[in-house]
């Protein structure tokens, strides 16, 4: 039986448990969370092999399910979660990856059961967005239950959208369709990522030009962080504890 509450529920969390960061390329993005420790990167286009990181390689779904059952078989070995954080670097190859996915659950459907294509976005009405969303968002929840903290790292887009019947220009992040806005509000947090001289910023500071920028966690919310400073010879200091505070 259900017990309802008769006061307040102290806060159990403080620190984001699903973190998005996006931005351009070569924003510093990869850089800074090479640099988080215990967080293993899995690396989808190859940024990772130009910087020293806890990082694996992965460029079909197939390999995508092997490393979660490896994970999953270290977590059962050690007895808790074995990596802190894990990050999935990047959203749109994500996407790409996961289109055999979305065909696969199509077909286990009535209606896709005869189909023989490789795409669900060409079905009619747009009804295979559906298919591709969900198999994203698995994929996602597959990683974030091995974890305590899950990123996700994306690429931004140029996109036009309408605030009080007026246009303008949004940075989104690189989702095809719906995606982005649905994947970026089940997101505790989402940052944009930019360089301002040897600085790399994360704002969760959201302006009329931007989709979702926000976070749950008071000492991100409207923020604006700097997450690393560039050195003369090429390293750089990260403070990460600026975003995961001591729990």
């Amino acid at each position: 039986m259900i017990t309802l509450p008769t006061q307040k529920v102290p806060a159990t969390s403080t620190n984001p448990q699903w973190l998005i960061l996006y931005g351009l390329p070569k924003a510093g993005k990869t850089s800074a969370v090479a640099q988080l420790e215990n967080n293993l990167i899995i690396d989808l286009e190859g940024g990772s092999k130009f910087i020293d990181a806890l990082a694996v390689q992965a460029r079909t779904i197939n390999d995508l399910g092997e490393i979660a059952q490896a994970i999953r078989a270290k977590n059962e070995e050690v007895g808790h979660n074995f990596y802190k954080h894990i990050t999935i670097d990047n959203a749109t190859r994500l996407e790409d990856i996961c289109m055999s996915y979305a065909c696969t659950l199509y077909r286990k459907t009535e209606l896709g059961k005869n189909w023989k294509g490789d795409d669900v976005t060409t079905l009619a009405r747009g009804a295979g967005y559906k298919y591709l969303r969900d198999a994203v968002k698995k994929v996602i929840d597959m990683f974030k239950d091995l974890c305590d903290e899950f990123i996700l790292i994306g690429h931004v887009k140029d996109s036009i959208t309408d605030k009080d019947g007026q246009e303008v220009n949004a940075r989104e992040i690189d989702l095809v369709g719906k995606l982005g806005r649905i994947v970026c509000g089940l997101a505790d947090a989402v940052g944009y990522v930019y360089r301002k001289e040897n600085e790399t910023h994360i704002s969760f500071k959201g302006g009329d030009g931007d989709s979702v920028l926000e976070a749950r966690a008071k000492h991100l919310a409207g923020k604006d962080i700097i997450i690393a400073t560039g050195h003369d010879d090429g390293s750089i200091t990260t403070y990460w504890d600026r975003i995961y505070k001591p729990e």
